[in-house]
């Protein structure tokens, strides 16, 4: 019984001294993002190309991110949650030169390296992968293991590989309310560009 509660309070002393040891790691490589918000927590595991990262507050980066964007930026606004292993890429090989590997080719094309943007209050859930150009509208969450690579618009939930509209969140009087409760005047959505978005979405 002593043995038993040995080993289960130095199990727990581990688990805490990696959470202290994860947290300094995760306070000492902050400064290396673009720029970041305020209780902005993520992985110090995961792969960043931090100077290339923009990132709001509240926002929450899950175990094993992968964030690549070498000549685009990736931007993710405030209120934001990443599931685990979710893979951003803000770039793609150029692919169109004959006479050469693909391995070899160093001239990219404009097209090749675009932004990802990530607006506020999205839910991206685990395993899920963000191509490049891709805009992920504010409200919208993005299903685990979904693929993107076309813009999802705002309020939508977005599914598959790859990834298309599964439903939208809130009806159209909902939504008004919601905007209402969380942004300022000159923030808010329209009623117009809300109703396009259902109605988008139910031409799906």
């Amino acid at each position: 019984m002593n043995a038993m509660l040995l080993l289960r309070g130095l199990a727990q002393g581990l688990i805490l001294w990696r959470l202290g040891r994860r947290r300094m790691r995760m306070l000492l490589l902050r400064p290396a993002f673009r720029r970041y918000g305020r209780r902005f927590i993520f992985d110090p595991d995961g792969h960043y190309t931090f100077g290339h990262i923009e990132v709001g507050d509240d926002v929450s980066i899950g175990a094993g991110a992968v964030m690549l964007a070498t000549r685009s930026r990736i931007i993710v606004g405030s209120k934001v949650m990443f599931g685990p292993h979710v893979m951003i890429i803000g770039g793609n090989h150029n692919t169109t030169l004959a006479g050469q590997f693909m391995y070899d080719v160093q001239e990219k094309r404009d097209e090749d390296d675009q932004d990802v943007i990530i607006e506020d209050d999205v839910w991206v859930a685990a395993g899920v992968t963000i191509l490049k150009g891709v805009r992920i509208g504010r409200g919208a969450i993005v299903a685990a293991g979904a693929v993107v690579n076309r813009d999802v618009p705002p309020y939508t939930v977005v599914g598959g590989v790859p990834a298309r509209i599964i439903s939208t969140r809130f009806d159209l009087e909902t939504l008004m309310e919601h905007e209402a409760a969380l942004y300022p005047p000159d923030r808010r959505l329209s009623r117009d560009m809300l109703q396009g978005v259902l109605n988008h979405a139910q031409t799906r």
